[in-house]
């Protein structure tokens, strides 16, 4: 094969769950070209994935910027397009860009299941409760690869860039500091602001350790929520661009976030990691490291799997701070740092 194409426009959690794809991809067949399509909004990370040859990037969400990606991604003739996204759009992307074949998942195991028509091959389905990576993996059987192994090609920022970073937050180099993301695509995934802060003053009480809070496009007033109930404990992050996002990550001694794409980054990288759940399954979406720790309310929750909450409490709500502080100390007694 000379060329592939991968269909996947977001969000960027879901981007960084298809990485382990292009990574077997380039160990099966190193010579191979593969392109990305890609909504705008998360081009900027892909800009860290360095075996990606070229990132076609759909700059909007009209007909007309739809058009203008497809004109793009016909110029070149691509021998198979995976569609690892399982949308009607997805697929009448991966369909128009004239791919000898256009694999996707089966109905079963697709959002939108009309997405069907418009595959050559389909894989599935697979096992319930298959980690989302997994599911993206299997999918490469239809190419006749076989792989497990779950690598992410991010090119990490410089030590430069990290360290100008640390020194915006007025932080010294070898400080540890915990990681908090407030925010996440769905409002159904996101712990109360209140709860965050109250965490933030817990961490620097018990294990004098500062808290930074990450936050991104719309997002500012959620962490100045966190910040201004912290006592002082947390401080904003700098606005960041997604290299900055990367390079917080990875200096982080913790994480702790709701299901959202600077989590999935974090258990990419291998930061520690406390995970709080709701409406999303962790068997699905979670971190996998043997360390990391998650408190989760799906199986409970009412709203699973919805953007919104229609119930009189939200699952999320139902978390306390007791459990959250419990696995934040199951946590942190298993890094190899020392608090």
């Amino acid at each position: 094969m000379k060329r592939i194409l991968i269909v996947r426009l977001g969000a960027l959690g879901d981007v960084v769950h298809a990485l382990p794809v292009i990574a077997a991809l380039k160990r099966a067949y190193p010579s191979t070209a593969i392109d990305w399509l890609v909504d705008y909004r998360y081009a900027a990370f892909l800009e860290l994935v360095p075996l990606i040859e070229r990132r076609i990037v759909v700059s909007s969400r009209t007909p007309a910027g739809w058009f203008k990606a497809i004109r793009e991604i016909r110029q070149f003739s691509y021998d198979v397009a995976l569609d690892l996204q399982g949308l009607l759009k997805s697929a009448v992307f991966a369909r128009a860009s004239g791919a000898e074949r256009v694999v996707g998942f089966s109905s079963k195991q697709l959002r939108e299941p009309m997405a069907r028509a418009f595959y050559s091959s389909v894989r599935g389905p697979d096992p319930i409760g298959q980690h989302v990576i997994e599911k993206n993996l299997v999918l490469l059987r239809t190419l006749g690869i076989e792989s497990s192994k779950w690598t992410f090609p991010i090119e990490m920022p410089t030590m430069e860039a990290s360290i100008k970073l640390r020194r915006k937050l007025d932080m010294a180099e070898d400080n540890p500091f915990v990681l908090i993301n407030p925010n996440a695509g769905w409002s159904n995934k996101r712990w109360p602001p209140d709860r965050f802060g109250a965490l933030a003053s817990w961490l620097w009480k018990s294990y004098k350790l500062p808290t930074v809070i990450a936050w991104g496009p719309s997002e500012y007033g959620r962490a100045l929520e966190v910040v201004e109930a912290s006592e002082g404990a947390a401080r904003l992050a700098p606005s960041t661009t997604i290299a900055d996002l990367v390079s917080l990550v990875r200096e982080a001694s913790l994480m702790v976030s709701g299901d959202s794409g600077p989590l999935h980054i974090a258990a990419a990288l291998g930061t520690p990691i406390v995970g709080i759940y709701g409406p999303t399954a962790v068997e699905r979406n979670g971190p996998w490291a043997v360390n990391d720790v998650t408190v989760s309310r799906h199986i409970s929750c009412s709203c699973v799997h919805r953007r919104r909450c229609y119930a009189e409490t939200r699952c999320l709500d139902d978390i306390t701070m007791e459990e959250v502080v419990a696995a934040v100390n199951q946590r942190l007694h298993a890094t190899t740092f020392h608090v």
